[in-house]
């Protein structure tokens, strides 16, 4: 199994969703920069189930411990250990499934790969790995924003069929995006997406969406072609993340539908550096940034575990009703916010550090 992302800011997360607790190690985080747990906590504060009426009432708060590569405030350029504890765990509603794959999860595919799976939350596939996720990305970013003064924003751009209608704002907060319950900037667009999501919920039913996340202050020449580009690097941990079923950068797939003449970028001279008049190109080229912002979008589908009964099958091959216990959000996408910043550092911090070596 690969549980590590990186290849200098390199992490690597561990646990499943009711084991006793989860985390990450950070290795090849630099020297001397400030971080203490209140500096992960916010965006874990942000990820943590049971924030809003959309979201698992799964109680936990989710506090971390830094365990090491810590002292006195600042980092000592050793492997940064973070540990979240798991407190509401209830291995008990998923002991009527162990004979059962359950339609859409990773039951079925983690059996036929290790001949073994945990028993209860989907273990591994399970969206609580993501804590380790956030709680690095929060260092990530952190060395990113006072080296570069690199800005990381996401937010919800689709729930279902309910769209944003504003265009991509790269001068949006945290702040902003938080005052929606589903994180979407776009009130009008939040009020229909919340309604979306409670009349899924209330029908026993899931529904998917789409983050869009904007990377601001990316100096140009980050990225290593050919097998390792900015936009092949993101492409993989976003579709890393549980759930994810498509990432497009840029103009994307719309872009298809335009001619070269309307796509491309063309040249100018900003404040003194060449930059482009528009950015289809998502802040990417031929694999490195070229100091426009970065800007993406990224897929979610619809939850697996929804209240209905379903006819399917155990492992045996009969024929059963399933019927899904547990605490489980009817739309990701308002908790994906911050896992998406957070892997969006990862990659960033990382192809930083590899482009230090290059000076």
């Amino acid at each position: 199994m690969s549980s590590t992302l990186g290849t200098i800011f390199k992490v690597t997360t561990f646990g499943e969703s009711h084991c006793k607790g989860v985390g990450a190690v950070v290795d090849g985080c630099p020297s001397r920069i400030a971080l203490c747990e209140a500096d992960i906590q916010t965006q874990l504060d942000r990820r943590r189930p049971g924030q809003s009426r959309v979201t698992t009432a799964r109680a936990e708060a989710d506090q971390v411990t830094i365990l090491s590569g810590v002292e006195n405030g600042l980092t000592l350029g050793t492997p940064i250990g973070l540990l979240v504890g798991n407190k509401d765990q209830r291995p008990g509603d998923y002991a009527e499934l162990q004979a059962i794959p359950r339609p859409s999860h990773a039951d079925f595919t983690y059996q036929s790969k290790y001949g073994i799976r945990a028993s209860s939350g989907g273990g591994r596939s399970s969206a609580r790995e993501t804590i380790g996720r956030v709680a690095a990305g929060a260092i990530a970013e952190k060395y990113l924003r006072e080296t570069f003064g690199t800005d990381i924003v996401a937010w919800v751009s689709s729930v279902g069929t309910v769209d944003m209608t504003e265009a991509v704002e790269t001068a949006l907060t945290r702040k902003q995006i938080d005052a929606s319950e589903v994180r979407c900037p776009d009130l009008d667009a939040g009020k229909k997406m919340l309604e979306a999501i409670l009349a899924a919920r209330e029908e026993n039913d899931s529904l998917g969406g789409i983050v869009t996340c904007v990377c601001c202050g990316i100096p140009a020449g980050w990225g290593e072609p050919v097998f390792d580009k900015l936009e092949a690097a993101l492409a993989q941990a976003m579709l890393s993340i549980p759930a994810t079923k498509g990432f497009e950068i840029g103009s994307g797939f719309a872009g298809t539908r335009l001619r070269g003449s309307a796509h491309n970028d063309r040249f100018v001279l900003k404040d003194g550096r060449l930059g482009t008049t528009t950015n289809n190109s998502g802040g990417v080229q031929g694999g490195i940034s070229n100091g426009e912002p970065i800007f993406f979008r990224v897929a979610f589908k619809p939850p697996a575990t929804i209240g209905q009964p379903q006819p399917t099958v155990d492992f045996d091959g009969n024929e059963v009703i399933l019927e899904a216990k547990g605490r489980h959000d009817p739309c990701v996408v308002s908790r994906a916010v911050p896992i998406v910043e957070a892997m969006a550092a990862l990659v960033l911090a990382d192809a930083a550090l590899r482009q230090k070596t290059r000076l």
